[in-house]
């Protein structure tokens, strides 16, 4: 028997004892709580719904942000029929004869089909391809949602033939509204939750709709819901974290003076506690990007690729799995060796520049690629590649500046190496010197003693990792 498309006397068994996330799951598109770069007047989504389109679509973003509320809200407020598939257990079989019913229902009613698969990107590259004909036809109308970055987990055409909409995670007022409305609406619980658990179940939800309301129906016995029962419903402690006051500031203060004392263990402390406590993670990554350069540099320079890295890794990913990255980051960076001779020598050419220390370009410097240059005496310049060490000496800087030592590297790390490469090259670029020392003139990467060959190895080498 072909199932109704939304039977009430059915939803309503299925609402007194279904979670409490999906009692609130908004019935139209005006009760839905955020992404409203989707649902304001004239964005993509309201004009498919409103428009009646047969359009798939995909739903990219995290877990709670309302990717399987606006697949029904489509399919609702249309009146198509709704089938659901999950990629985690169905296979090609499945959506086969999914497509099929579809079909028939098209043919024989005209009834249009919304067909959800959640976590797409689980199906395989196969089971993708046997969704293309049913999507390039309009069989049905195809609502995929995803937390994986589908340039990276959906076929190519799969992607070309759907709308691509990303959903951003739920703002704090975003979920403090959502909550308010689960204690004042029929469908949700008749408590009173108190300033400093609401504020706790906002930190807890991180932008996610489900895991707020999920806690709070736990916490949810009585008239009142405190602090502490919601400590015991999740098992969690509260961090006393206020995202725009003084703990917001004191511990990432706290975060990267540990990394620039080079304290491991204080650092992934603090990392913790700003995780734990839903600060923005990309706050946290962007710091770490700063930190890399500001207070380690060219001691260690790939502290600021690993930096960088875990920055992108969670634009990618996202928490909780970028949490490794941003740790990784954070320990690369405590164990770097430390100067603050990058921040030191860029600060100091400003202040130079503040103060009026300019001055023209070199007329040798200038640029000489049109006619005419020549007659303005920009002439003189000496290709360094055509001299030992591919360096000479010449003047770059202008004249109120000239002498000036803005960068002074440390004596640890790979700084060690390019203070020594740096007097050669200032001795050169002075004239004191005609050619670069051999054996600072190759670069500044850190010289190291190899491991000796496999077969040099001490024959007892496996008796001393025993002991």
């Amino acid at each position: 028997m072909e199932p109704s498309l939304f039977d009430a006397a059915e939803q309503d068994a299925a609402a007194r004892v279904a979670p409490l996330a999906v009692r609130m799951r908004p019935r139209t598109l005006d009760e839905v709580i955020g992404q409203q770069h989707l649902l304001g007047p004239g964005a993509p989504l309201r004009r498919l719904v409103e428009g009646d389109a047969p359009l798939s679509v995909i739903l990219w973003g995290p877990p709670g942000t309302g990717k399987t509320t606006l697949a029904m809200t489509i399919a609702h407020s249309t009146q198509r029929r709704w089938r659901e598939l999950s990629a985690v257990t169905a296979g090609v079989k499945d959506v086969r004869q999914v497509v099929e019913e579809a079909k028939r229902a098209l043919g024989e009613t005209g009834a249009q089909t919304v067909l959800f698969i959640d976590e797409v990107h689980r199906f395989s590259k196969t089971q993708q391809d046997a969704l293309l004909p049913s999507v390039e036809n309009r069989w049905v109308t195809l609502v995929a949602a995803t937390t994986e970055n589908p340039f990276f987990s959906v076929i190519s055409p799969l992607l070309s033939r759907s709308l691509l909409l990303t959903l951003e995670p739920l703002s704090d007022d975003d979920i403090r509204a959502v909550v308010a409305r689960a204690t004042t609406d029929p469908r949700g619980v008749d408590v009173t939750v108190e300033p400093d658990a609401l504020d706790f179940l906002v930190r807890l939800a991180g932008g996610d709709a489900r895991r707020a309301l999920t806690a709070l129906e736990a916490a949810a016995y009585g008239d009142l819901v405190t602090l502490e029962k919601l400590e015991q419903a999740v098992d969690r402690a509260a961090v006393r974290y206020d995202r725009d006051g003084d703990q917001h500031y004191d511990v990432i203060s706290g975060f990267i003076k540990s990394i620039r004392g080079s304290d491991v263990d204080a650092a992934l402390h603090y990392l913790a506690r700003m995780i734990e406590a839903g600060e923005d993670p990309r706050f946290i990554a962007r710091r770490l990007v700063v930190h890399a350069s500001e207070d380690i540099g060219m001691a260690d320079p790939g502290a600021l690729t690993t930096a960088v890295a875990a920055a992108q890794a969670l634009e990618l990913i996202g928490l909780p799995e970028a949490r490794i990255n941003l740790a990784q980051a954070t320990i690369h960076l405590c164990l770097a060796p430390k100067s603050n001779a990058v921040i030191t020598a860029v600060d100091s050419a400003i202040a130079d520049v503040r103060r009026g220390l300019t001055g023209t370009v070199p007329p040798h410097l200038r640029d000489a690629h049109y006619a005419g240059s020549q007659q303005l005496g920009h002439t003189g310049y000496r290709y360094p590649h055509d001299f030992p060490g591919r360096v000479v000496a010449q003047q770059y800087a202008p004249d109120p500046v000239v002498g000036r030592e803005y960068y002074s590297p440390g004596s640890l790390g790979v700084e060690r190496v390019a203070k020594e490469r740096l007097a050669g090259l200032r001795e050169v670029l002075r004239g004191d010197r005609d050619v670069v020392p051999e054996d600072v003139a190759t670069g500044f990467r850190p010289r190291c003693t190899p491991a000796p060959p496999p077969h040099e190895q001490p024959e007892d080498l496996g008796q001393q990792r025993e002991s």
